[in-house]
């Protein structure tokens, strides 16, 4: 046994010695992706220099490929060409993450050459921009592969007829979309996914004024699919007349045929639409979810409907700049607080972020007592940073904020703590649990919050959630 479990390590350790790190750019050994992407091996990185690469496209073949652009994005600019009249990149490996690579201006014959054509199991697309492609991204059938983008941006894909996308996946295991900005799809949907399950979390899909897009979101051949934390904006040149569709090309995907829908704000500016279509034989769940603009909120079968809100006059919601597609909250929206958290998603999936334009994301209070907001984010909803200013006092920043809860490392049930505006007012302050501490005044104005914990000094570092 013990020869077996050294033979075994040094097998591990061999094959971490060869994995290499390799450098592309106009001074480097490889002047261009296509010429390293011949010779790379399995577990290899590559590092590409910022620039513009024209013309330059290329098959992936190793597995467990990390490829990423330095100082800044490598575009790849196509100019029409193609690798295998399929992709500027295609992804013949499995395990690869790619990281801050731009693709541009892929075409091939039959119209869907796309940034990036994945054909392997597995693949990671982070901090990347695809634009004016016939595809963004495409992926074959491979039911055992799972799929990631997060952090990057989609504008101007889609040949025209309705059949290329931003992003089309065809049937794997799990497609996962967070972060991202999806934009002017041209005719296609922003999201095409025939993944058994898919989940889309935290993004900003949206025509915006002059887009022409199909769906904003398209499921259809059903599965277990989570849409929670969306902006999703159809823009008055949709070619759709709905922004969801779940099974409309047949029910196809085994296990559970339900569309959960959560916490998502949903803006029509087209005509009279249908926000959400299902197919007969499915159920849709949804909570907490705005209907904005003229239109149906849903055609099909509803498990459950609960604490959704429909009006087709979109200034009835309170965004802070609905002509320039800002859907956050003001403080007067009568969506605060109108929220419930008595729901549930599959694998215990909750309500934790927000996005934040651009490409970004903040934390979203998750305290299971707390109220939640109606929506894709919470009113001031802002990330917190603590700052020590002696070993006594905290200080919370930025306000404003309507309230938080703050977390330390350590149990702090022996202390008084006492929460004071700068001005020396006494605020609410309440122990939630031995490590942490709720203020439940709102505090408006600008200034900052001081935390006196009495009785004995403590040591830091803590964190803050809200």
């Amino acid at each position: 046994m013990q020869k077996r479990i050294l033979f075994f390590f040094l097998v591990f350790f061999i094959s971490n010695l060869e994995a290499r790190i390799l450098h592309v750019g106009p001074n480097k050994n490889y002047h261009t992706p296509s010429q390293v992407s011949t010779v790379v091996r399995d577990g290899d990185t590559v590092y590409i220099e910022a620039g513009v690469y024209p013309k330059d496209v290329a098959y992936w073949n190793a597995h467990n490929l990390y490829i990423v652009g330095r100082g800044g994005m490598a575009h790849l600019k196509s100019e029409g060409k193609s690798a295998g009249k399929k992709a500027i990149w295609v992804i013949k490996g499995n395990n690869t993450i790619i990281e801050n690579i731009e693709f541009s201006g892929c075409k091939v014959p039959d119209h869907n050459g796309a940034g990036i054509r994945q054909e392997g199991v597995n693949l990671t697309v982070k901090h990347c921009y695809f634009h004016n492609n016939e595809e963004g991204i495409l992926a074959g059938d491979n039911p055992n592969s799972k799929i990631i983008v997060e952090y990057s941006e989609f504008g101007y894909n889609g040949y025209g007829r309705g059949f290329t996308h931003h992003i089309y996946i065809n049937h794997i295991d799990k497609l996962i979309v967070r972060y991202c900005y999806f934009h002017h799809a041209n005719v296609g949907h922003h999201v095409k996914s025939r993944a058994n399950n898919t989940l889309v979390e935290y993004n900003r899909i949206g025509d915006e004024s002059k887009g022409n897009s199909s769906r904003l979101i398209d499921l259809p051949n059903g599965g277990v699919a989570v849409v929670i934390g969306n902006f999703i904006q159809q823009g008055p040149n949709a070619e759709n007349s709905n922004l969801v569709g779940y099974g409309l090309e047949g029910l196809s995907n085994p296990g559970e045929k339900r569309l959960y829908m959560v916490n998502n704000t949903m803006v029509n500016m087209r005509h009279a639409s249908i926000f959400i279509m299902v197919k007969q034989g499915s159920d849709a769940y949804m909570v907490n979810n705005i209907f904005a603009g003229k239109g149906t909120q849903i055609s099909g079968k509803v498990a459950t409907d609960d604490h959704n809100f429909i009006q087709s006059d979109i200034g009835y919601f309170g965004f802070k700049d609905a002509e320039n597609y800002d859907f956050s909250l003001t403080k007067n929206s009568k969506m605060i607080d109108a929220g419930t958290r008595n729901y549930t998603l599959p694998n215990g999936i909750r309500v934790t972020h927000a996005y934040i334009h651009p490409l970004t994301k903040s934390d979203r209070n998750t305290s299971p007592v707390d109220s939640i907001d109606v929506g894709a984010n919470e009113y001031m909803n802002t990330t917190f940073v603590i700052h020590k200013e002696n070993e006594t006092d905290l200080i919370i920043l930025p306000n404003p904020c309507r309230q938080g809860v703050i977390h330390f490392n350590r149990d702090i049930s022996s202390y008084t703590i006492t929460a004071f505006s700068l001005e020396g007012k006494k605020l609410r302050c309440s122990q939630v649990n031995s490590s942490s501490v709720r203020i439940m005044d709102p505090f408006l104005g600008v200034g900052q919050v001081i935390l006196r914990k009495e009785k004995v000094q403590i040591s830091l570092p803590f964190i803050m959630l809200f």
